[in-house]
């Protein structure tokens, strides 16, 4: 099979390499493509605490395919099945994941792109927020999960504010139900206390990952308000300002998943959403590589250019 590996930082090789064999408990699955997640970023660009090579296919983890092989104790999956999976190695042909990490989907969802991992992952989110729709909602960073947030949170009858940089990224947030924009830059936190009649907002859901915003959203949040941290903070320590956090009484919650289990549990909520038309990510998709330009898509998700929301891996 074909597999890409990332060799050194911003170099990436497409080799072949041997299709996986599952053991008693897996199945392997015939990719159809795989989501491009931010996290690939900063191990693509290289830093210190990352080895390289990476193993074939290493990084993708937002597949979905139809079921190739099924090892000799699974009896509720069958191939040709079409599923998502909880994988690590997507960037290939193939991959091959625990039983327990495959969610079949409905024949509704045949025609497109299912990244199942980051749709579970906002269906958590979502569910840690715990948004009720009398709140008052900011959501900080306009990206695929903070467009699905808005989603979300709007369907719950919440008065949701995104803040994000481009104007591009804000439209669309209108468009996911927003109801009112803020560009996010030195002026936000003035707007939004001019917007919220100086009271902020209930719950505040940070996704972007980076340290300024995370003020921004810190200062959006009212006393005894809920500040949810959402984006994947994973390129070193962050200060806090804790006098802020203490004065005001915030409940911080780090809405990141470890669990398996959980992780898989979201994606099934997230098919249900998606197949029900409750939550319509397909506007999302709005860029297509296949496996050969894996270095293409990775550079524009870390350049973020007007019209990117989220890069997909075809193969």
């Amino acid at each position: 099979m074909r597999a890409a590996v990332i060799t050194s930082p911003r170099r990436i090789d497409i080799v072949e390499a041997p299709i996986p064999k599952p053991d008693s408990s897996q199945i392997l699955v015939r990719v159809d493509g795989c989501g491009v997640c931010a996290s690939n970023v900063p191990p693509w660009e290289g830093k210190p605490w990352f080895t390289y090579p990476m193993p074939p296919g290493a990084l993708g983890h937002e597949a979905w395919g139809r079921i190739e092989e099924v090892g000799s104790a699974v009896r509720d999956f069958q191939k040709a099945d079409r599923v998502a999976v909880c994988s690590t190695h997507a960037y290939a042909d193939y991959d091959v994941c625990d039983v327990s990490s495959a969610i079949k989907l409905p024949e509704v969802l045949d025609d497109g792109p299912f990244p199942g991992e980051p749709l579970g992952c906002a269906m958590n989110i979502f569910r840690r927020s715990d948004i009720g729709k009398d709140d008052t909602v900011a959501i900080v960073g306009i990206g695929f999960l903070g467009a699905l947030l808005t989603q979300l949170a709007s369907a719950t009858g919440a008065h949701v504010i995104a803040l994000a940089r481009r104007r591009f990224a804000l439209d669309l947030a209108k468009e996911m139900g927003a109801a009112q924009l803020i560009t996010l830059d030195d002026h936000a936190v003035e707007n939004v206390k001019n917007l919220t009649h100086g009271k902020f907002c209930d719950v505040v859901i940070e996704c972007t990952g980076k340290q300024w915003p995370l003020d921004v959203a810190s200062e959006l949040t009212r006393e005894r308000g809920r500040l949810v941290i959402a984006g994947y903070h994973q390129d070193g320590p962050r200060k806090i300002n804790m006098q802020l956090w203490n004065w005001r009484g915030l409940d911080v919650v780090n809405a990141h998943e470890r669990d398996p289990r959980v992780y898989v549990d979201g994606i099934r909520q997230a098919v249900r959403a998606v197949a029900a038309g409750l939550l319509n990510p397909a506007p999302l998709y709005t860029h297509f590589f296949p496996l050969e330009r894996l270095d293409a898509a990775l550079s524009m998700a870390a350049r973020r250019p007007d019209g990117f929301i989220k890069a997909v891996i075809t193969t």
